[in-house]
């Protein structure tokens, strides 16, 4: 059978005749076996269960929480446990226990003395909502520890960021920074009278 066609072109080529003749596709190779992919499941985080640095604690609340002020690596974490868990939520403990947790951290080596926390200390307390803070820098955003007084029995000790265009943030969860910047919020709320209730510093 010749190869080219009345319109003198190859058979295969011509776009007349390549119709009429049915021209047998060579094979393709097998293809081997594709490897399954195994897919690496990485298993999540556990939650921590228990401290491993020296720590001081108040509580348990209500809720059967207690507060630790604890010592981790790269600085001080101050938590809310539930359970042997940490809760994702800013921590809050009684006013009237603010005392015992700071001189009980201080025997512990984990903060600075309570006494030089309380220096200068206001003897009026202060009204609901006022706070004292440590400023610094999360990232290009600015940070403040704030211990705030949630009213006229509890303070809670959380981060706050300032987002552009949206103003201070509180951010609810475990705080954790350096020993400095705990010793200057706690400083600077007692200086205005955060730490001071009815009966007392």
């Amino acid at each position: 059978m010749s190869r080219f066609c009345r319109h003198n072109r190859l058979t295969t080529q011509c776009p007349i005749c390549s119709r009429e003749t049915v021209v047998q596709q060579p094979r393709k190779p097998a293809r081997a076996p594709s490897r399954s992919r195994r897919t690496r499941t990485t298993a999540p985080a556990a939650p921590a269960t228990q401290s491993r640095g020296p720590f001081a604690s108040v509580g348990p609340y209500e809720r059967g929480d207690e507060i630790r002020l604890e010592r981790v690596p790269g600085g001080l974490r101050m938590a809310a446990w539930e359970g042997g868990r940490i809760a994702r939520r800013a921590p809050v403990l009684a006013m009237n226990d603010v005392p015992r947790l700071l001189v009980d951290a201080a025997a512990k080596d984990v903060l600075a003395p309570a006494a030089s926390v309380s220096e200068g200390a206001s003897l009026d307390p202060a009204p609901a909502g006022a706070y004292g803070a440590s400023p610094g820098r999360s990232g290009e955003l600015r940070d403040e520890l704030r211990v705030e007084r949630v009213d006229d029995t509890r303070v809670r000790v959380a981060r706050w960021v300032l987002r552009p265009n949206a103003g201070w943030q509180l951010q609810e969860a475990p705080v954790m920074l350096p020993p400095a910047r705990f010793t200057q919020a706690f400083q600077a709320a007692a200086r205005k009278g955060v730490l001071m209730s009815d009966r007392g510093p």
